[in-house]
């Protein structure tokens, strides 16, 4: 295992977390309540600390999960939950962002309520509100630290500046953005930001959004759930295609080390600095012991060079241009 520190607050964790999204939505039907339930208190049992939530997914129904699955072993685990972006309840279409502190006093109280928690260690702002200054709503949320609902405040896809400029108000312990060997863009600005005021970085998706485990092929690809090409465009049909060919260098790093794909991109991101902290996303107890494996892998400075060299021939934008629009801002 690989233990780092959340900022400089003392809040250690597993550097090989779990993103638990796709347990509700995105990734196909939801999983059923006792399977996620079972995977989240297995997850505890095999050393995972470090679980990542937030009020979208399924509005609610994410962190009504780990409510029910960490409520007798709370002091074992390290919480993480966001709030921003808005949604009607009635269709779950996407409203906007509100950083209001009078929108996120109501959704750390429903936070917390369905976390069964009185605390959350680790609070997100999930996307920059482009309309209210950061240090306001910084400022709003250092009031609930104050308050002991909160241990660490976080920013999610944050620009550097305005990473610093939250920092001013309030130590940002932690900065949440897609991290992975197919998405390096946050190395320009965000992730030297980072190291420069003590936070930490936890990469999201560090696995591609599931092409790095090498698992898809021309004939499996997902089509129905949120990886179609309508909403991530590197899973559109010619990005596709020439994003599988790139995964091929992948697995021949891997099969050189008896590894599996996944373990070697994890490995990659460890790696790039001792401030970076994962949080893989999965529905199944052996992915979940497969990405653990890659705390025990190093990589060559040939092999490196070799996986470095990937992020440049991607194919397509992590999101529509909509999407985009709120990405390092």
């Amino acid at each position: 295992m690989i233990s780092r520190q959340i900022g400089q607050t003392g809040i250690f964790v597993n550097a090989i977390g779990l993103g638990c999204m796709g347990l509700s939505e995105f990734y196909g039907p939801a999983t059923e309540t006792a399977d996620a339930i079972s995977l989240l208190q297995g997850a505890v049992e095999a050393g995972v600390n470090h679980f990542d939530t937030a009020q979208l997914y399924g509005m609610g129904a994410n962190e009504r999960l780990l409510g029910e699955a960490f409520k007798d072993r709370r002091d074992k685990v390290v919480i993480a939950t966001k709030f921003g972006p808005t949604r009607d309840r009635t269709t779950g279409a996407f409203t906007g962002v509100d950083a209001s502190e009078a929108n996120m006093r109501a959704a750390i109280e429903e936070s917390l309520r369905f976390l069964q928690t009185d605390h959350v260690d680790i609070y997100y702002l999930h996307r920059m509100d482009q309309g209210r200054p950061i240090e306001d709503t910084v400022g709003a949320m250092a009031r609930l630290v104050d308050e002991g609902k909160v241990r660490a405040l976080g920013l999610s896809e944050a620009s550097a500046e305005t990473l610093r400029r939250g920092n001013a108000v309030h130590p940002i312990s932690a900065l949440q953005s897609e991290y992975s060997l197919f998405s390096r863009d946050i190395e320009d600005g965000p992730l030297p930001a980072v190291e420069e005021i003590g936070a930490t970085l936890v990469a999201y998706s560090p696995l591609g959004r599931g092409f790095l485990t090498g698992r898809f092929t021309r004939k499996n690809r997902p089509t129905n759930d949120y990886r179609s090409g309508a909403y991530q465009p590197r899973y559109a049909d010619d990005a596709f295609e020439a994003n599988l060919a790139l995964v091929e260098e992948v697995k021949s790093v891997a099969g050189a080390i008896k590894a599996e794909p996944s373990q070697v991109a994890l490995a990659w991101v460890l790696s790039r600095s001792d401030q970076v902290v994962t949080i893989p996303g999965t529905t199944r107890m052996a992915n979940l012991r497969l990405n653990l494996g890659a705390a025990d892998l190093t990589l060559s400075a040939e092999q490196t060079a070799r996986l470095d060299r990937l992020a440049e021939q991607v194919s397509g934008e992590r999101y529509p241009e909509q999407g985009m629009r709120n990405i390092n801002v």
